[in-house]
């Protein structure tokens, strides 16, 4: 085993050991862990309310979960420009299958976002998120280096082209999750200022429409600031979990809230995790991931390639959004959106996403040439990059 691991040998899984970033392989298994640990603690219950056996959810997260972990060891063996190829070829695979949903998707809670497939329920367009994230990444990366204004061009009409998909599915959460990661590419690739105000204001004007076209939109917004204006169920629900377990929890597969909370195992897992492991584990959950963003932040100082800076804070910016949303959904901060908790919420889609995405940013963030301590500048307005050697 350590002649496998020496710095001697050339194989390829030894060159991942020594130039891979462990400190994120850590965080990531830290969650996978959790995954692993809350599929048999919050699925039981629900497997039981629709008269699956006890295990059913357990069972599948099991084998998804397990899937998960080697395709993100996969992804991150790869070098930066077959991720950048993967990612071509992986968005346009999946944007075929959100065209395809909007015609022989599976329609749940009047959304068509998925396909079955082989008798899998596959959803294209979370993994979608990661290839967008690159391939917009390296779009604005050719725009400032090449100072060819087409490419810009082409990376705003995958956004609009992208957001009218989701949006007629209808999926609004990864419609808004992915906008708001295009901005920040845009602002970090150095994009004109007038250019965000006027796409922000087309945002908010597409918010707009969409609060007064569709009913069930309007509801959501309308129960988060007024609770009297409709049913609150689920939401309330979710507090009383997290409020019961106090600051140690009631102890693993004691939680009592979980067996008539909807959606325990899925978007409302972190719920049910407060009330069995109380604020300890609730903290370490937000620290595990607050960690992997400030990791990847703080490595990618000393990076030297632009569209790799860029691809990878797109997709940290992805990854941080998307458990952002969820623990404040929980925490009722913000209205209620169906979205998962990376590597912990149910669902195989969703694990395959945060592989990818994960597996992605650290095959951009292992080190490829020896430290240099020149300042790596993105031309951007006065964001910097100091590179240094990575601890």
């Amino acid at each position: 085993m350590s002649r496998m691991f020496a710095r001697t040998n050339r194989s390829l899984l030894s060159h991942w050991w020594w130039t891979v970033d462990r400190q994120m392989v850590l965080g990531v298994m830290a969650l996978i862990g959790l995954g692993y640990l809350m599929a048999f603690a919050a699925s039981p219950a629900v497997a039981q309310t629709i008269g699956k056996s006890i295990y059913y959810f357990a069972n599948k997260q099991f084998i998804f979960l397990s899937l998960a972990a080697l395709v993100f060891f996969g992804v991150s063996m790869l070098s930066p420009k077959a991720i950048k190829y993967f990612a071509v070829l992986l968005l346009i695979g999946a944007l075929g299958g959100v065209i395809a949903t909007l015609f022989f998707g599976v329609t749940v809670k009047g959304a068509s976002r998925w396909l079955l497939i082989a008798g899998i329920s596959v959803q294209p367009s979370e993994v979608l998120k990661p290839a967008f994230v690159v391939v917009t990444a390296w779009l604005f990366a050719r725009q400032r280096a090449k100072f060819v204004a087409h490419d810009m061009w082409l990376a705003v009409a995958l956004l609009l082209g992208t957001c009218g998909l989701l949006a007629m599915q209808p999926d609004f959460g990864q419609t808004i999750l992915l906008g708001l990661v295009w901005m920040c590419l845009f602002f970090l690739s150095g994009g004109s200022m007038k250019l965000i105000a006027a796409m922000a204001g087309l945002g908010l004007f597409a918010g707009s429409y969409v609060y007064s076209t569709y009913g069930y939109f309007q509801s959501r917004i309308d129960r988060f600031l007024d609770p009297s204006t409709g049913d609150t169920y689920q939401v309330d629900k979710a507090m009383d979990a997290i409020r019961s377990g106090g600051i140690t929890g009631v102890g693993p597969g004691d939680g009592r809230v979980k067996s008539i909370l909807p959606d325990a195992h899925a978007d409302y897992v972190f719920a049910v995790a407060a009330e069995e492991g109380g604020l300890i584990i609730g903290c370490f959950i937000v620290f595990t991931f607050a960690f992997l963003v400030w990791r990847a932040l703080w490595a990618l100082r000393e990076e030297r390639e632009h569209w790799v800076q860029l691809a990878a804070s797109g997709l940290i910016c992805l990854f941080g959004l998307q458990a952002i949303i969820n623990l404040s959904v929980n925490l009722n901060l913000i209205p209620s959106k169906g979205m998962t908790l990376p590597f912990i919420s149910y669902g195989g889609s969703s694990l395959l996403a945060s592989a990818i995405t994960m597996g992605m940013l650290v095959g951009l963030m292992r080190r490829r040439t020896s430290s240099d301590t020149r300042i790596r500048t993105l031309p951007t307005r006065g964001i910097h990059f100091m590179a240094g050697g990575r601890t």
